[in-house]
């Protein structure tokens, strides 16, 4: 996993469950980020539109709009602007410490978020950019042969939290697509992606 990167004071704040979730999430993603190989960037996903640098690139972009959504600072770009640069890594790295340190602010849970969805409650918004984080981890994973790297246990959690709250308001095309056919036995992370819409081997 990757070193945690704190904020002043941070190991003293009272840390709610989601954003717990959140941090062993991007810890997870950053781990199958760094061990993207240098031939994979171009290889497809299962989000059919974008390939592995692309994907990339969107998570980037959204973590820093959740930033930006719950702190009040313009994040001064669009979503699907150039986040990486030249160090795609280091630009999650980066994201993913700003991200942290945002949710773990005193009373954060308790401010609306503003995001591409529109206007969210606090903790539901941390439970909406947990799934992206976790999801979008998945994806990298079965794009680049990683899967033994997720976090099983934390993708079980979100799949049956994701079920009790239903996302069927937000199928649609740039969302979640219908639910995908996958066996009931089929890994964790297949059937996550499954349920959101993604095609999967089973």
């Amino acid at each position: 996993m990757t070193d945690r990167q704190e904020e002043p004071g941070a190991s003293t704040m009272p840390h709610h469950p989601v954003v717990e979730q959140i941090e062993r999430a991007a810890a997870t993603t950053g781990v199958l980020i760094a061990g993207i190989g240098a031939e994979q960037w171009k290889l497809p996903t299962p989000c059919a539109d974008w390939d592995v640098t692309a994907l990339v690139n969107h998570l980037v972009g959204g973590i820093n709009l959740y930033v930006g959504g719950s702190t009040g600072v313009d994040p001064g770009k669009a979503h699907e602007d150039d986040w990486l640069g030249d160090d795609p890594v280091a630009a999650y790295r980066s994201a993913a410490a700003a991200d942290l340190a945002a949710w773990r602010r005193p009373g954060a849970l308790d401010r609306s978020v503003t995001i591409p969805l529109g206007e969210l409650p606090g903790e539901f918004a941390a439970t909406v950019h947990l799934t992206e984080l976790a999801v979008h981890g998945a994806d990298i994973a079965v794009a680049t042969g990683q899967e033994h790297l997720l976090d099983t246990e934390l993708l079980e959690g979100l799949l049956a939290a994701i079920r009790e709250l239903g996302v069927d308001p937000y199928r649609a095309p740039g969302i979640f697509g219908p639910e995908a056919p996958v066996a009931e036995d089929a890994p964790v992370h297949q059937r996550l992606l499954a349920h959101l819409g993604r095609q999967v081997e089973s």
